[in-house]
């Protein structure tokens, strides 16, 4: 089947749908936590693990994902990933306790983590090379607007219904695509059928999420924390035996010699780089706002939706601009924009206002919306066909583990500044002098972004080293 045969559109509707409910689903329980954890009777701690959670096995199947593109045809794999998150979604809004909550969530969350990956596995083979930045706009769209509608949705629903209403919503949504998929679905991805390693998924699961788990934890409770310590240092030696495991395999589950190819590694530096400053100043804004301006959390989701709204509204865009002038110079405005825009943050004070933090930030999104897609879609680019799965799970994955490590980071550096200045008496808030600091982190971050992206180079993904080993490596290719 040719990419003239494929129903563009109905696949990328399906697609788009199923990632949006998936990736909404992530932030939907930030404003569920307290009216759950009042009826099921759970410690703030406890509830946090609804979030926690769902990231840590979303972080770990994503690098399964490219095995299973590779082992499964691609409806397959699209229909079996709804229908696992939908059963997740109906056990989580039946729940009759905590337990059976987690249970649905971890079941959520396996579906989900399968569905970004092959998004975009199937949008880089379906589209031609000179249509893939307006493709991978639409999944920037899906991918800023959903989290960022998540909280605000849920909280209308909560106040209006139930916490379960958003669960049961999401559910007949997800039916609904399943049975469209079922009918209209169409295979694109190619099957090598690699071997099942039962030791490379262990391993993989213990070392990207023993380090999401311990990255969370430091965020949380300190780098000290014995459960950082321990959960950091099993997964630093899982992940090495996972990667030196699969150098050795001849069908390795993730291909980690796609770093070889010099844009995609750059690209995802630049990626993890602006991903850090994303989830950072997410993350500051709202404990500025609330903890020490006293705003409402209303007030403070309030401030960053125009800035996400800017920023879906652009990806796709901006996709259509990287199919004609090349992902560089869209990089390096879009993070010199991005850090000229955080400079205003590390000089918040106590009347600081809240036009001011909504303006900054949605000029700062406009400029990352910039970035991210163009630097992915670029970086993916330059991988054969047969890396491309490979390169999207590698991709999302440290996205991931870059959100982590981010939100770790700040929070080190806010707290530590902020108690430290307790004993200056020059400093009359110690606590937003550390939201301060932490914002000159993200503005150093943006910089080196912007240093990096003087590297960019326009690519196209190399035919001729892929042609002779897909020839060899392709054993059959299923058509819908």
């Amino acid at each position: 089947m040719t990419s003239q045969n494929y129903n563009r559109k109905l696949i990328v509707t399906l697609l788009l749908t199923g990632a949006f409910i998936a990736i909404l689903n992530q932030t939907t329980m930030i404003t569920a936590i307290p009216p759950i954890m009042k009826e099921m009777h759970v410690s703030a701690n406890s509830a946090q693990w609804l979030t926690t959670i769902f990231m840590l096995v979303n972080g770990v199947m994503i690098p399964i994902s490219a095995f299973l593109i590779e082992r499964f045809t691609s409806r397959q794999l699209f229909i079996c990933a709804m229908s696992i998150f939908a059963f997740g979604t109906l056990i989580a809004g039946i729940a009759p306790n905590f337990a059976c909550l987690i249970l649905g969530r971890i079941i959520q969350s396996a579906g989900a983590g399968i569905m970004m990956p092959l998004m975009q596995t199937i949008f880089l083979l379906i589209f031609p090379v000179n249509k893939r930045g307006q493709a991978m706009g639409l999944v920037g769209l899906v991918i800023q607007f959903a989290p960022t509608i998540g909280p605000a949705l849920s909280g209308w629903m909560i106040n209006t219904y139930s916490w379960r209403v958003m669960f049961f919503i999401i559910f007949v949504i997800a039916l609904v695509i399943i049975g469209i998929s079922i009918k209209a679905m169409q295979n694109v991805t190619e099957q090598t059928y690699p071997k099942v390693d039962i030791l490379s998924i262990i391993l993989s699961s213990f070392g990207f999420g023993g380090l999401l788990y311990g990255f969370t934890s430091a965020g949380n409770y300190g780098w000290g924390n014995i459960a950082t310590i321990l959960t950091l240092t099993i997964g630093v030696i899982a992940l090495v035996i996972f990667i030196l495991k699969q150098f050795r395999l001849d069908h390795p589950m993730l291909e980690f010699r796609v770093f070889k190819y010099f844009i995609f590694t750059l690209t995802t530096m630049i990626g993890m780089i602006g991903f850090m400053g994303l989830i950072g100043i997410e993350t500051l804004i709202p404990l500025y706002m609330q903890n020490m301006r006293s705003y409402t959390a209303m007030e403070s989701g309030l401030a960053i939706l125009p800035g996400a709204l800017v920023m879906g509204l652009m990806s796709p865009i901006t996709g259509r601009i990287f199919d004609k002038v090349g992902a560089k110079w869209l990089t390096i405005i879009g993070l010199i924009i991005v850090t000229l825009t955080t400079v205003p943050f590390a000089n918040l004070t106590t009347s600081t206002s809240f036009a001011f933090i909504a303006i900054y930030y949605s000029i700062r999104m406009f400029g990352l919306a910039m970035v991210m897609m163009p630097a992915t879609t670029a970086g993916l680019n330059q991988l054969p066909k047969r890396l491309i799965p490979h390169g999207a799970a590698m991709n999302n994955t440290m996205r991931q583990v870059s959100a982590s490590i981010g939100t770790a980071i700040i929070v080190t550096v806010m707290t530590t500044t902020g108690e430290a200045a307790k004993h200056d008496p020059s400093i009359s808030n110690p606590m937003i002098h550390g939201v301060n600091v932490a914002f000159m982190v993200i503005t150093i971050l943006s910089i080196i972004g912007v240093i990096l992206a003087f590297f960019l180079k326009k690519t196209s993904p190399p035919e001729e080293e892929s042609g002779s080993r897909e020839t060899s490596r392709r054993k059959k290719v299923v058509r819908g």
